[in-house]
C-alpha cells in the first residue's frame, strides 16, 4: 500500500510541470496599424514598396518566450511600390511571378532571445520564407513590446517590429538584374491583440 502511494506521489510530482504549464496565448493581428514594407535599390536608388498581410496565426509565451511562434501571409498580388512601372516589373513572372504564386509565407522556427532574456535588444527570430514557391531560411532581428502607458503585467496589446534582408536571387526573383540590386531590407512594424 506504501509503495504504491509513493509511486503516485512520485508520479504526480514528474507529470506536474507539464501539466501546468500554460499553452502560448493567441494574438490577432490589428491590419490598422500593421506596415510590411521593402527597400531595393532601382537603378541605384533606394525605393520602397509594401505588402498587405492575409493571414496571421501568432502565438506569445510569456512564461517561456522562445516558445512563441508565428506563421504570416503576405498577398504578392497587391505588392506595391511608388512607382507604377516597378509596381509592374515587382508582379512579373521574372521577380515575384504572383500569377502562379499569389502568396508570401513566413514561418517561424525558432525564436532568439536577447541577452537580457526578451525578445528585444539582440533578439531574433528564426524562420522560413516561402517565396515564388521556392522556401529558404531567413532570420529576422526582433523587438516586442507593451503599448506605452501600459502596466507591466498588461499584455493584451503589444507593438512588433522585425527587421531583416534577403538575396531575391535565392528565391529564383532574378529578373531586372540590371536595373535592380538583389539585396532587398524589410521592415515590419505591427500591434497584435490577444485574441478573446
Amino acid at each position: 500500500m506504501q509503495r504504491r502511494k509513493l509511486l503516485a506521489c512520485l508520479s504526480a510530482a514528474v507529470l506536474a510541470p507539464q501539466g501546468l504549464r500554460a499553452a502560448p496565448l493567441a494574438y490577432q493581428l490589428m491590419p490598422e496599424a500593421t506596415d510590411v514594407r521593402f527597400t531595393f535599390l532601382l537603378s541605384g536608388q533606394p525605393q520602397q514598396g509594401r505588402l498587405p498581410v492575409t493571414k496571421a496565426r501568432i502565438r506569445i509565451d510569456p512564461a517561456n518566450l522562445a516558445r512563441s511562434q508565428a506563421d504570416i501571409t503576405l498577398d504578392a498580388r497587391r505588392a506595391r511600390t511608388g512607382l507604377i512601372f516597378a509596381t509592374e516589373a515587382l508582379k512579373s513572372a521574372g521577380v515575384l511571378d504572383t500569377a502562379r504564386h499569389p502568396q508570401i509565407r513566413f514561418r517561424s522556427t525558432r525564436v532568439r532571445l536577447g541577452p537580457d532574456g526578451r525578445i528585444s535588444d539582440g533578439a531574433a527570430i528564426e524562420g522560413d520564407l516561402t517565396l515564388r514557391g521556392t522556401t529558404r531560411p531567413l532570420i529576422l532581428q526582433a523587438a516586442l513590446y507593451r503599448r506605452p502607458g501600459s502596466a507591466p503585467d498588461d499584455l493584451s496589446e503589444l507593438d512588433v517590429q522585425l527587421t531583416g534582408q534577403l538575396s531575391r536571387a535565392a528565391f529564383g526573383a532574378t529578373g531586372y538584374g540590371e536595373l535592380v540590386a538583389d539585396r532587398v531590407r524589410l521592415a515590419i512594424k505591427a500591434r497584435i491583440r490577444r485574441a478573446g
